[in-house]
């Protein structure tokens, strides 16, 4: 009786017919059985191997995205073997506390990531009927977020910004200070396109929570091939996708900047000759920026969520620059940044009218955050948005012909900008101190105006300033500077149940 031979491994069938090398990309001749996202191993003359993806095959030829570049490349000499398989890295909890680069390579020194498990970084599509509804708040620390925009277990919650606003400062803060309560918490950041100046700061403002075993840095700098910068969301996905979804963990990723991501993925498209859509960016841009914002959330029967906080910034501070404008089809909300708030000095400089979270009904309220949570932050943006009001109609008249009720709306938002907002960029704060500053700031206006809060959330939190004509709700002079409005007590008046109206 023979023993049955052992199965001979495949070796890659090598094929040399490179015909043009380009930028990020080869087009070989001749392959055959070839498929997309197929990995590949470029090999130049040098003995250098360098890594590669299949982009696009037709026929007999395959276009290969080489993830180190093209520099160097002798197209006569080179050779390309194709691996059968997508690209995989292997997953697993020694991604954490450790420093990489956009392909998952070691920047700190360390031994690369082994496992026995892998994945492949494209992904794989969630049932959507699998898909639970996002519930359950991250606290970020930060009071103007978890107040009034609040971060919910599952959420896509982009951060839109500008240039010269400090958007990596804000995405340090929220993946340092970033936690929930009582359950296993990890942060995925995956920095794109930075300045080695940036890629410093990161690293520092994050070593404590790095050192903890609770983050793991992905790193891709200016200088580094735009491939990886393609290659490196993928990546840092792949690595959450595993801790929350294998493991049980809930997980946080920042992404920053998306921008510069569309920018390589322009790029690559210009070098494959493809016809550019709007503003020379590729027709499949939406599909692509869908292929990761989508690939969070909470699965069905799995104890573990991904949560993302993409972070872009808006050319010449334009919203409706295709970056923005297909994110905030994708996602659930955004955190704006505003110019005008960063000029006046608060940090995070947050356009509080122009942010939204609209999964925040699902992650506040009683047994989440706290019961009056929802109430007070609607009152506070219905405020805020009176306030600015009368801010464009003071500039038009002053201020000495506003009504009192108008004057206080003022000091109110005042207040709101400097007792509620305004946050040191490595202060954290709690939940209660978050809700007991905004209480304090609602309690600038008088509680007659406050209409969109209980008479039992007002009694149980509203601070009483005795001093203050607001507190008193029957005080109301409409513009003790106008005569014309001063009445003697003899003069008969109708009760209107807001003001005191000659008759």
């Amino acid at each position: 009786m023979t023993a049955e031979a052992e199965p001979v491994p495949l070796v890659p069938l090598e094929y040399c017919g490179v015909r043009e090398a380009e930028g990020p990309l080869v087009v070989v001749e001749g392959v055959e059985g070839v498929g997309f996202d197929e990995f590949a191993t470029v090999r130049l003359t040098t003995g250098e191997l360098r890594r590669g993806l299949v982009l696009e095959v037709h026929r007999d030829v395959a276009v290969v995205q080489v993830l180190q570049g093209t520099a160097g490349i002798d197209p006569a000499t080179v050779t390309v073997a194709f691996e059968g398989r997508p690209f995989e890295i292997p997953v697993g909890e020694g991604w954490l506390g450790r420093v990489w680069n956009g392909m998952g390579e070691p920047l700190d020194g360390g031994p690369p990531m082994l496992s026995a498990v892998t994945r492949p970084v494209a992904g794989s599509p969630l049932n959507p009927t699998a898909r639970e509804v996002p519930r359950d708040p991250i606290l970020t620390g930060i009071s103007v977020i978890d107040a009034l925009t609040t971060l919910v277990r599952g959420q896509k919650l982009p951060v839109f910004s500008s240039a010269g606003l400090p958007h990596f400062e804000l995405a340090a803060q929220i993946a340092a200070q970033a936690n929930i309560a009582g359950e296993p918490f990890k942060v995925v950041v995956v920095a794109m396109g930075i300045t080695h100046t940036d890629a410093t700061a990161m690293r520092d403002a994050l070593e404590p929570r790095a050192e903890a075993g609770e983050l793991a840095l992905f790193l891709d700098t200016a200088d580094d091939p735009v491939v990886q910068r393609i290659l490196a969301p993928r990546v840092a996905l792949t690595v959450a996708e595993h801790l929350a979804f294998d493991l049980g963990h809930h997980v946080l990723v920042i992404l920053a900047d998306m921008t510069s991501y569309c920018e390589a993925v322009r790029e690559v498209s210009a070098a494959r000759g493809e016809v550019p859509g709007r503003r020379a960016y590729p027709g499949y841009l939406y599909s692509d920026l869908a292929s990761l914002y989508e690939r969070c959330g909470r699965i069905r029967g799995c104890a573990g969520s991904v949560t993302q906080v993409p972070v872009l910034t808006m050319p010449a501070a334009d919203i409706t620059h295709p970056v923005p404008d297909l994110t905030g089809y994708i996602t659930e909300g955004q955190i704006v940044l505003s110019p005008d708030v960063h000029g006046s000095g608060v940090y995070p400089p947050v356009d509080v009218l122009g942010s939204l979270s609209r999964l925040m009904r699902k992650g506040v309220g009683e047994g989440r955050t706290r019961g009056d949570h929802l109430a007070i932050a609607a009152q506070l943006v219905a405020a805020l948005a009176r306030a600015r009001q009368v801010r464009d109609l003071a500039d038009l008249i002053g201020t000495t012909a506003l009504t009192e009720t108008d004057r206080q709306y003022l000091s109110f938002a005042d207040t709101f900008s400097s007792v509620l907002v305004a946050q040191g960029t490595a202060e954290s704060r709690s939940l209660e101190d978050t809700l007991a500053r905004a209480w304090l700031v609602a309690s600038e206006l008088p509680r007659r105006e406050l209409t969109m809060l209980s008479a039992a959330d007002i009694a149980a939190y509203y601070s009483e300033d005795e001093t203050d004509p607001a507190s008193d709700p029957t005080a109301f002079d409409p513009a003790p500077s106008d005569p014309r409005t001063e009445r003697s007590a003899a003069d008969p008046v109708i009760e209107t149940g807001e003001r005191d109206v000659r008759a």
